[in-house]
């Protein structure tokens, strides 16, 4: 089960290692936070008829696309109800919308998940780190109730009403954006003949390569599925430009230069050796 805060997240973080199991065989279940209703139209394409007249289409719109998505990886998918926070912008940040995901308390945000784990009874849960992967409200949010939801699914004094309880065994934070993979494509593209992307970036890059690497417990060969990934992303087509950045690199550089899709194992019932090449290692 992947645990996500908004529809296209599901499809440019681990979306090609899901297609990996989903092909392997693999039950993948996505459970989506909010339907993204305060998203930005960023496809400076994207045309939609009555959008410009009616801009509150953009929630029904980005289900729609969360269909064409889903479909095209095969898997299942909920959402969870919630409304998007949306990105506050201004210094200092207005307060969050009333009633948005973000405010609303992580002991009843996650009983929708602990009641679909429960009855999806997944093996492994992925989600983001405590900095959302990057600072969005909801991404935040969606950390904090996928850990909550993780440790109480299992324990049977807790949300009796939600269900038979039932314990993943191993919980993973996405890790899909790191120096050294960066440096790895880099270096790729220029052996190619093509112009680094990452180099401006990686000057005030922050965090040190040792403690990175240590997060990198657990790297999955996908390479042959970065294509299904890539038409999952584009179906989300208020979100991606497909001529934007998203896929500037092209295919071949990026399965040469880092083949793995790549996440930080943060908690196993099951006994497991890093680093580990496989989300269900301990448990086949």
């Amino acid at each position: 089960m992947h645990v996500h805060a908004h529809p296209d997240d599901e499809s440019s973080k681990g979306a090609a290692s899901t297609a990996k199991y989903v092909a392997q065989g693999v039950d993948v279940h996505v459970a989506t936070c909010t339907g993204g209703e305060r998203g930005s139209i960023l496809n400076p394409s994207f045309d939609h008829p009555g959008i410009i007249d009616n801009p509150e289409l953009i929630g029904e719109i980005r289900r729609e696309e969360m269909d064409r998505a889903r479909e095209i990886l095969g898997i299942k998918q909920d959402w969870l109800g919630f409304v998007d926070s949306g990105w506050p912008e201004g210094d200092p940040p207005p307060p969050l919308p009333e009633g948005c995901f973000a405010l609303v308390p992580v002991e009843e945000a996650a009983k929708p998940l602990i009641a679909l784990m429960r009855s999806f009874r997944p093996h492994v849960v992925t989600t983001y780190d405590e900095n959302g992967g990057y600072p969005h409200p909801d991404h935040i949010m969606c950390h904090k109730v996928s850990v909550y939801a993780f440790e109480k699914a299992g324990d049977p004094d807790a949300y009796p009403e939600l269900g038979e309880p039932w314990q993943p065994q191993k919980l993973y934070y996405h890790r899909g954006f790191t120096r050294v993979r960066a440096e790895a494509v880099d270096s790729a593209l220029v052996r190619h003949g093509l112009e680094p992307i990452y180099a401006e970036r990686m000057k005030d890059w922050k965090v040190d390569p040792a403690e990175e690497e240590a997060m990198l417990t657990t790297r999955v060969p996908c390479a042959d599925y970065f294509g299904v990934a890539d038409d999952a992303l584009r179906a989300h087509a208020t979100q991606i430009d497909p001529d934007g950045h998203w896929f500037a690199v092209p295919l071949e550089v990026r399965a040469e230069a880092w083949p793995t899709e790549d996440y930080q194992l943060v908690r196993s019932f099951v006994e497991t050796t890093t680093p580990e090449d496989d989300l269900f290692a301990g448990l086949r």
